[in-house]
């Protein structure tokens, strides 16, 4: 009976849960990152709560590993790892991207065969996306994509083995800059929004269960793009 701390930073949503076999047992989140490093230990303690549970009753921890916000997946791993380091307790890394694919599947019809296109917003008009089979296998691996009005086209070359008639279901917080235009009876927008704690529960479950766990020491999350650190202005007018 595998007792999972679940932890999701990797966007906008601060968000915490707490599995027990993989079934949500507790849950606590925030949309929004503002003081996320202070608002996450109080979301823990919470759901902790919720759960009647300590965290020396934890058999691991999972958490969200990207892609996504820098210093959001900072503060989740940081978390993560200092829990593991306390406690001695194993560390789980679920995609970012692979998870919100998995929450997808659960809202979609099984009618068709279906390809799921998680995407995470990157700015301007681009996403950081993944494509997904029914099994949510990666058919192709995570990279940026402009949703520009050829963007359907740059789908079906990343996936050239899907059957025809299948349905091309997108989900997270990067479908808001999909042109409406594009969309139609085989592409299609999930009410998957918003990444959330709760959507790692299953996949962390299949991780804990193959001891798929991370390296405390060397474990960091999968960024996509460096962070983007800029010379504060200060500096620059005194020439430093």
């Amino acid at each position: 009976m595998a007792r999972l701390l679940l932890l999701e930073t990797a966007t906008e949503v601060c968000s915490v849960a707490l599995a027990l076999d993989g079934a949500i047992v507790a849950l606590a989140e925030e949309t929004s990152t503002v003081n996320c490093a202070a608002r996450l230990t109080l979301l823990i303690e919470e759901c902790l709560r919720q759960a009647n549970c300590s965290l020396r009753q934890l058999d691991a921890v999972a958490v969200s590993g990207g892609p996504g916000s820098y210093t959001s997946l900072r503060v989740g791993i940081s978390t993560a790892k200092g829990i593991g380091y306390a406690l001695d307790k194993p560390l789980i890394a679920v995609p970012t991207l692979q998870a919100l694919a998995f929450a997808a599947q659960q809202h979609a019809s099984a009618d068709l065969p279906a390809r799921y296109v998680p995407m995470l917003d990157a700015r301007r008009q681009e996403v950081w996306m993944a494509i997904f089979d029914e099994k949510l296998q990666p058919l192709c691996p995570a990279q940026p994509l402009i949703l520009d009005e050829q963007w359907p086209q740059h789908l079906h070359a990343l996936a050239p083995q899907t059957p025809p008639d299948a349905l091309w279901v997108c989900a997270g917080n990067g479908c808001g800059k999909i042109p409406p235009e594009t969309l139609d009876n085989h592409l299609q927008k999930s009410p998957i929004a918003a990444c959330s704690a709760a959507y790692l529960a299953h996949l962390a479950e299949q991780r804990y269960q193959s001891r798929a766990w991370e390296d405390l020491a060397y474990y960091e999350p999968f960024y996509m793009k460096p962070p983007n650190i800029t010379t504060p202005k200060k500096a620059l007018l005194s020439g430093q």
